[in-house]
């Protein structure tokens, strides 16, 4: 393969030559590839032949216009993907929405800034790579469940020796989709940010990847422990700094929904326990919370200290849970998912993933609910210096 990287090329559709000589010099001098179209019909044929990374395309033109010709470039299998950023003088929020409507992924308003058009492009060209880095990392996968499954009707060395393939290639493409979820974030909210209709596709956006990182952290966290099966390092810690760093952390989350998060943990109260695994739970429980909890309700961490066990709990103002899905929720065999207050989406395995860590710390985790009310969410740990055995 040819060592030097590859332009990325920006198709020009405006039916002013002014227009054109200005990007195309500007875009030019960045690094871009460029091509020009001065109407419709020719952007069509140009996009289907030359497959550009993106598309800049005025509304106002001669022949068909900027809308139809975008319809159009959706309805086409070879072109459908390709971004389109409409540049105009149109202002209206009509005309803006039907251009979103239409498939395009933004809009810039005549007349146009250079940086803010380099700046939009190159937030939408980073997505676009994502998509393509993701759909190869999704082909990767699922090729990984194929040789997994079919290693099952293998003799149990060859079992062994492709269970320990499939670790490894599983953490790698996790750890990969995972970065690639946190730069398709990172540029989804500066897209979110902006003034016009955009933000209603970037918040989708950006709720999708947030979703995805949570299963994949969720993947990830299931990983480790896996990893750690036979190196369980148990240690004395001090539980009120693991519960203030996990609301430190999740603090922001709850400020977005107005929620206020306490905890009356007392400084002194020492436990033995796996302190990646406790802060695990922690994280798990307390971003449910938030979660499925109304803006303006409270979240409270507290313990209570038995003779050999800590009992934690996390407990909110949220929607709360009927007892026949509390079953499901701590179950694999089952599957249970809702949605937040505030629309988030949830993976599904949160819950079953903290009752493997609690079992691993030597502890139980169970849950207590009523609908409209309030859930709370107990977990066990040892108490420190009563020694490792309860």
């Amino acid at each position: 393969m040819n060592p030097e990287k590859i332009k990325e090329t920006i198709l020009l559709v405006d039916d002013n030559p002014t227009n054109l000589q200005i990007l195309t010099k500007y875009l030019n001098k960045l690094g871009f590839s460029i091509l020009i179209a001065q109407n419709g019909e020719t952007a069509i044929e140009m996009t289907d032949s030359e497959s550009p990374d993106i598309i800049l395309m005025d509304i106002v033109m001669s022949g068909i216009d900027g809308f139809e010709t975008c319809r159009r470039l959706k309805d086409n299998k070879n072109t459908k993907d390709i971004p389109v950023i409409f540049m105009s003088g149109l202002s209206d929020t009509d005309d803006k929405v039907r251009g979103f409507q239409l498939g395009a992924v933004d809009y810039i308003t005549k007349p146009f800034q250079r940086e803010e058009i380099l700046a939009r492009v190159t937030t939408h060209l980073t997505i676009q790579r994502q998509k393509k880095e993701l759909s190869g990392l999704n082909a990767r996968l699922f090729e990984s469940n194929i040789e997994s499954e079919i290693s099952l009707a293998e003799s149990s060395c060859r079992l062994s020796e492709s269970g320990a393939v499939k670790d490894k290639i599983f953490s790698i493409i996790a750890h990969d989709v995972k970065s690639a979820m946190d730069r398709l974030i990172k540029h989804s909210r500066l897209l979110s940010e902006s003034a016009d209709k955009s933000g209603d596709i970037a918040n989708d956006i950006l709720d999708t990847a947030r979703n995805t990182s949570e299963l994949l952290e969720n993947l990830l966290n299931w990983d480790r422990i896996q990893k750690r099966s036979t190196d369980f390092n148990p240690e004395i810690n001090d539980l009120h700094g693991l519960v203030w760093e996990s609301i430190a952390e999740l603090q922001k989350d709850a400020e977005q929904k107005e929620i206020r998060i306490s905890h009356s943990v007392s400084p002194d109260t020492l436990v033995y326990a796996d302190p990646f695994i406790t802060k695990t739970i922690l994280d798990c429980l307390i971003s449910n919370a938030i979660k499925f909890t109304h803006k303006g309700g409270i979240i409270t961490v507290s313990e209570r200290t038995t003779e050999k066990r800590v009992i934690v709990s996390v407990s909110d103002t949220g929607v709360g849970i009927s007892k026949d899905n509390i079953k499901k929720l701590l179950r694999i065999d089952r599957s249970y998912k809702t949605t937040g207050t505030d629309g988030e989406k949830g993976t599904g395995l949160g819950l079953i993933l903290c009752r493997e860590l609690a079992e691993k710390n030597r502890g139980d985790i169970w849950l207590e609910s009523e609908q409209r009310k309030g859930t709370t969410s107990y977990f066990t740990l040892e108490r420190g210096g009563v020694g490792s055995d309860a």
